[in-house]
């Protein structure tokens, strides 16, 4: 089916050609698997460029989905199927698609595909929004001048955790994102930041996402092991994440929750300030997090504390400073406490 084309793309004047843009837009769909054209919308422009309506990318859009690189589905939404049509679309690669993108060469090969099936699944809510959290870093960083593009995260990274062969997701934590993001301080000076991104919808317990916190404390200590003792070498002593991150990366959870329905009070708030609670009494209660409270930095935001007032403001409730009866202040993401 060939999207319908109501608006002509002369109506907004392109300044790149399509080639460029086509390509940028298969080179963010085969990283980030799944975006709505809002989102495509702001990442392909900068804020004083930006239309109000992505006329044009739509009809880029277009085009890549009647060459049969790209395909699309409606977003889930409130409403029912009467309603559909109001819910943005959301683009993904086909195996086509996929395909010239890792022709080109310029990405690191992923080798998982989507399928209209995928997109529409159970985790489509929480898939969109790891790419808000990663909208919104990029979008802060092009307005304080720093340094965070569009291919600057990458969803679903693995991490070793334990030696073995159990089911993988015992053997390793799976973030839903790396995000590395470039401070750019006075004087020209460049800071490097890199972190592990957990988005929460409230839909999971906070027990549970306690326990993935802490395994980001079996990463940090983590050293792989040769079954053979003869084989192993001086750097069998040297944790793991050291040969893929200069610094262990700071964990920032992100919280979430779906809206209210119509006429029933908006209590997200209470709720993700409940769960900040939560997550802060489970992390000071672990012991190996406990004991690399120096080492390891965890905080806590909300997504629209991010969206709104940006990831330098203090808005990171950090997990694994102060005690219980004298709680740390809200910091940015560096997530250092006086």
């Amino acid at each position: 089916m060939n999207m319908p084309l109501a608006e002509s793309p002369a109506t907004s004047a392109p300044t790149r050609s399509f080639h460029t843009i086509g390509r940028e837009i298969l080179e963010l769909l085969y990283q980030h698997r799944v975006l709505s054209t809002p989102q495509l919308h702001v990442l392909l422009t900068l804020p004083e460029k930006r239309p109000g309506r992505p006329v044009y990318l739509r009809w880029q859009l277009g085009e890549l989905h009647q060459a049969g690189l790209v395909d699309r589905i409606r977003a889930q939404g409130p409403g029912g199927r009467g309603r559909v049509q109001s819910q943005p679309f959301l683009w993904f690669l086909t195996e086509t698609g996929a395909a010239s993108v890792e022709e080109a060469g310029e990405l690191p090969s992923r080798p998982y595909r989507v399928s209209p099936e995928s997109v529409a699944g159970a985790r489509q809510a929480h898939t969109l929004g790891v790419n808000e959290v990663g909208v919104a870093f990029v979008e802060w960083a092009r307005r304080l001048g720093h340094e965070c593009g569009p291919l600057d995260w990458t969803p679903e990274v693995a991490n070793r955790i334990r030696d073995g062969q159990r089911r993988f997701e015992d053997d390793h934590v799976i973030s839903d994102a790396i995000l590395n993001y470039v401070h750019m301080e006075r004087g020209g000076r460049r800071t490097m930041l890199s972190f592990f991104v957990e988005f929460d919808r409230a839909t999971m317990t906070s027990a549970r996402l306690a326990a993935k916190l802490q395994a980001y404390g079996r990463l940090y200590e983590y050293v792989p092991q040769s079954a053979d003792r003869t084989r192993r070498t001086p750097n069998a002593t040297r944790p793991a994440w050291m040969y893929n991150y200069p610094v262990f990366p700071r964990v920032l959870v992100i919280l979430d929750a779906a809206p209210p329905k119509a006429g029933e009070p908006d209590r997200r708030p209470q709720r993700l300030a409940a769960r900040t609670e939560d997550l802060y009494t489970r992390a000071a209660a672990d012991v190996r997090l406990s004991r690399l409270k120096g080492d390891i930095h965890i905080g806590v935001t909300t997504l629209q504390q991010l969206q709104e007032h940006g990831p330098f403001a203090p808005i990171f409730t950090p997990l694994l400073s102060g005690t219980q009866s004298a709680r740390p202040a809200p910091t940015d993401l560096y997530l250092a406490t006086k």
